[in-house]
């Protein structure tokens, strides 16, 4: 169940209080003509021509076909704008933190993999922990490396295979870019210099904890990252969102040549840094997650309590590695909360296709006499490898078009990644022909449950589905 309420007592966070009408000037929805000319441009800006965004005040926004679309037709390729791939999937995949395309080789994918594999097996290892989900603090997610394999492979095997030593056959048939590696940390990785630097001035730049920075902020990464991993990797999207914004303000500084201009001039810039999330539809992330099904009703307001305190833990450590003054009102805890729910109720997965699956595909579909060749070298990896030779990319991202698109139970479009869609954007195609003027609707979740089901799956959104099949099947 999800609830309207809030938690109770006085807020924790001192700036809160400190900076309440700025911290409401941020969480304030934007007007119906702010939102209107910022969608304008931004679609614009992607030549978007086939959509455009209809915004509405309080009736919320959505999206409208603006041409005739056939069944399958792409309707929109839309970009990331703050996303981050879960972190025990990052043992599983190694892709650009930017873009989110697989890099290095066929090789390395498998190597990296089966590395991280034999380390679980050799100290008995079942990584198992709290992640994003709709149940928050009781979903859990794990790594395919840290289950228990039929067989392994010598380590020399496994090491030729990530340091590029041995090719496998065909496997030039599936090219990955060049690993980049962050020249501060060389944590994160990338597909190419351009993704290493769009990456740096968006996010990063704030994040890196390379040797480069100072050892006080550098340790205070680190835990910020830790509690993170260890309870839920939300807040290493809703910290990217936040360094999004502090550099998006910085550059507007440098642009108008604000450096000595007074609190108020300042903060205006930071109201237009802020802009492209101010567009995300906002709860705090305490009052409206839904309960968890092993949490009994009575508990409900300690369960929300206790996920507040979560946040604001997460929040200080935070704090610790990053403050900037002229940036306090995005410390708080309010905006905090209100930024995590924006993933909770705006979120679509961020899910890239290993190419790793497409080669062994591609090796199970030779010719006889050329499969058999192929799997002298390829049958004992993908027996090591078992079921999970197969796991994507995997993360949460919140796409500023996408977002706008409406919940239908019968929706005339949806999320799917065609063949030549390699990296991390949304991709919307027609699930049949839709008119000009057309709304253009999604699924939030998956509409073939029953009716009664569908409702407590909506729960996180805060809404009631009223579209023509839930008409159609709610009990008179």
């Amino acid at each position: 169940m999800a609830r309207s309420g809030s938690s109770s007592g006085a807020s924790p966070c001192d700036l809160d209080k400190e900076f309440a009408p700025q911290i409401a000037q941020l969480l304030a929805a934007p007007s119906p003509q702010s939102a209107q000319e910022y969608y304008e441009d931004l679609i614009q800006s992607k030549k978007h021509d086939g959509i455009r965004v209809n915004y509405k005040g309080d009736h919320g926004k959505g999206v409208c076909a603006n041409k005739d679309f056939a069944e399958g037709d792409l309707i929109l390729k839309d970009q990331i704008l703050v996303g981050a791939q879960h972190s025990l999937n990052k043992i599983d995949c190694v892709v650009c933190s930017y873009c989110f395309r697989f890099i290095g080789s066929v090789e390395f994918q498998i190597g990296h993999r089966l590395y991280f594999q034999s380390i679980a097996s050799s100290i008995g290892c079942s990584s198992e922990r709290h992640c994003h989900g709709s149940d928050v603090g009781s979903s859990t997610c794990s790594s395919g490396a840290t289950k228990e394999k039929s067989s392994t492979l010598p380590e020399e095997v496994i090491e030729s295979l990530i340091t590029g030593d041995v090719s496998l056959p065909f496997s030039d048939h599936f090219p990955l870019p060049e690993i980049v590696a962050c020249q501060g940390c060389e944590e994160e990785r990338y597909c190419s210099q351009s993704c290493a630097d769009s990456d740096w001035e968006s996010y990063h730049s704030l994040l890196c904890a390379g040797p480069n920075t100072e050892p006080p902020r550098r340790s205070a990464l680190h835990k910020f990252v830790e509690h993170a991993n260890e309870t839920n990797d939300i807040f290493l999207v809703a910290a990217k969102a936040i360094t999004f914004t502090m550099l998006r303000y910085k550059k507007l500084k440098r642009q108008n040549d604000f450096q000595n201009k007074s609190p108020e001039s300042n903060f205006s810039l930071l109201m237009e840094a802020w802009k492209p999330l101010s567009m995300g539809f906002k709860k705090r992330w305490w009052d409206y997650v839904a309960l968890p099904e092993d949490v009994d009703a009575s508990d409900e307001d300690s369960f929300r309590q206790e996920i507040r305190d979560l946040a604001f833990t997460s929040l200080q450590l935070l704090k610790d590695a990053i403050f900037d003054a002229e940036c306090a009102p995005l410390f708080s805890l309010e905006v905090y909360g209100h930024i995590i729910g924006m993933f909770e109720l705006n979120n679509l997965d961020l899910v890239v296709a290993s190419p790793v699956e497409d080669y062994f595909i591609h090796i199970d579909d030779l010719p006889d006499d050329k499969k058999e060749e192929a799997e002298k070298a390829t049958a004992p990896l993908l027996d090591a490898l078992d079921d999970d030779y197969a796991l994507p990319c995997d993360g949460t991202a919140f796409f500023p078009l996408q977002s706008c698109m409406n919940h239908s139970c019968c929706p005339n479009a949806k999320a799917f990644k065609r063949d030549e869609d390699n990296d991390g954007h949304a991709v919307i195609i027609a699930l049949g022909p839709i008119s000009k003027g057309e709304e253009i609707t999604i699924s939030y979740i998956d509409e073939d449950l029953p009716y009664e089901e569908r409702p407590a799956e909506l729960a996180d959104y805060g809404f009631t589905c009223t579209c023509s099949k839930c008409q159609e099947e709610k009990p008179n």
